[in-house]
């Protein structure tokens, strides 16, 4: 089984995260800032949290080196096959098999679960037939794997990079914040146009600092700086590529993620989907393949916020109906990036498409 390379987080310097770093409320603050406009100059971002440029930068790069938050780069939904896969493992086989599905660099995160499957497992590929045999082949054949079962996704109607901690205060938030229009992607069944060698090195060193500055880009890559910067607006103009702001959720207080499969009549997915995708606490909602054809990832403040969050779902959703709930224990990877105990990042598997 091929293993790809990790990335220390702060290369060359491979120092673990500080286990003792925590998140103050401007921490917080921060995150937001950065999740709304991940490499807005930190002039702009100083100002919408009321702080100079040079503390801001300072704050941000304590978080940065602690695991405690960091920002990352990857192809958009609309070039790319995507699949939820539920790993039931045989009995002391868990860490192993989490340990080798880490390492894959085309599986792009991985969370342990309890429920009826071991691990909920999102993997990426070319086209249908190289998803299929990746998880068919790759992940059902590995030592201690009992059984997987695909979701195939379709329509991704909002993703960890819409998601906000809502910590700003409302002014601050405003001038960061465009008005957000409906997320809605169709992924892809075939990838027709791959990235150019250029464009691909320039997302994979964004995966793994999203605010590397042009200059750095260029160095790294022998374009000019007025090249990278093309490149990489340009992306980001016409959707290719998302950049995030992910932070060490547990820490944060969001201490429980839930996976939902919901049903709801099918004229009324879109309107569903986009809207679920818009609630504080949705952190996915995607259409799938499947008896249940939404799945949907919250983050909440403790098991106490399950009860209340479902009532609000039956108040403002009638129609959709709750088929499964399944309480995620750990997520040791998170969009390539390897995940501590804590939720701190610590090392990065740079995200490919599984061979031919």
């Amino acid at each position: 089984m091929p293993e790809s390379i990790l990335e220390p987080m702060n290369p060359p310097d491979s120092r673990a995260p500080d286990p003792d770093a925590r998140f103050t409320e401007l921490d917080l603050a921060l995150v937001e800032a950065l999740q709304a406009a991940p490499r807005a100059p930190w002039s702009r971002i100083g100002r919408a949290l009321g702080i100079d440029a040079t503390t801001a930068a300072r704050r941000w790069e304590r978080l940065r080196a602690s695991g405690l938050a960091w920002i990352t780069a990857y192809d958009a939904a609309k070039s790319t096959t995507v699949a939820y896969v539920d790993v039931r493992c045989r009995p002391r086989s868990l860490e192993a098999v989490t340990t080798a599905l880490t390492r894959l660099p085309w599986v792009f995160s991985v969370d342990e679960t309890a429920g009826d499957f071991d691990l909920f497992v999102s993997v990426a590929a070319a086209d249908l037939p190289a998803l299929g045999r990746s998880v068919n082949r790759t992940i059902g054949g590995m030592r201690g794997v009992r059984s997987t079962r695909t979701r195939l996704g379709i329509t991704l109607y909002g993703e960890g990079g819409d998601w906000r901690m809502r910590a700003m205060e409302p002014a601050g938030r405003a001038e960061l914040t465009t008005p957000r229009t409906s997320r809605r992607a169709v992924y892809s069944a075939h990838m027709h146009d791959r990235p150019s060698p250029e464009d691909r090195a320039l997302m994979t060193l964004l995966g793994g600092n999203g605010r590397l500055g042009y200059t750095e880009l260029g160095a790294a890559t022998g374009m000019s700086e007025h090249t990278a910067r093309r490149r990489v607006q340009r992306m980001i103009r016409e959707g290719d590529i998302t950049i995030r702001c992910d932070l060490a959720h547990p820490l944060a207080g969001l201490s429980t993620m839930v996976l939902y499969r919901v049903t709801v009549p099918h004229s009324q997915v879109e309107a569903t989907g986009n809207a679920l995708a818009r609630m504080e606490e949705v952190r996915l909602c995607v259409s799938v393949s499947g008896p249940d054809n939404l799945l949907v990832m919250v983050w909440l403040h403790g098991l106490h916020a399950i009860d209340p969050f479902e009532a609000v779902l039956a108040e403002r959703f009638p129609l959709l109906e709750v088929k499964d709930r399944t309480i995620g224990l750990h997520s040791p990877k998170r969009m390539g990036w390897l995940l501590d105990a804590s939720g701190r990042a610590t090392r990065r598997v740079p995200l490919a498409l599984p061979q031919p």
